[in-house]
């Protein structure tokens, strides 16, 4: 069973910085993609950034260059670096990575609050 632990979270005003860490107990090259996903109260889950095995980079149309998606294969570790931050933001941020056999695994979420 693969276990997805995420931090960095935390409450920032409108404008701040966060760096999210999501640190896997598998090897993370062999997923494919790894993407962090949100959920604020009330609304569906929604992409914010995926990376695929080959590097290529997808972005929720929201992001608009504020957030920043990468891997660090050795640590096995995936980050969201998310700058100007705004209120709608606000969200329970969600690692999440697909196996070669199309299983799915994700973590327990950490909460990110930005105040107006």
């Amino acid at each position: 069973q693969v276990q997805l632990v995420e931090s960095g979270g935390g409450s920032v005003q409108h404008g701040g910085s966060l760096k999210l860490s999501c640190a896997v107990s598998a090897s993370i090259s062999s997923f494919n993609p790894i993407a962090w996903y949100r959920q604020a109260p009330g609304k569906e889950r929604e992409l914010v950034a995926s990376i695929t095995r080959g590097g290529y980079i997808n972005y929720g149309d929201f992001v608009k260059g504020r957030f920043t998606i990468s891997r660090d294969n050795r640590k096995n570790t995936v980050y969201l670096q998310m700058n100007s931050l705004e209120p709608e933001d606000t969200a329970v941020y969600y690692c999440n990575v697909n196996d070669l056999g199309g299983r799915t695994y994700r973590g327990q979420g950490t909460q990110v609050t930005v105040s107006s």
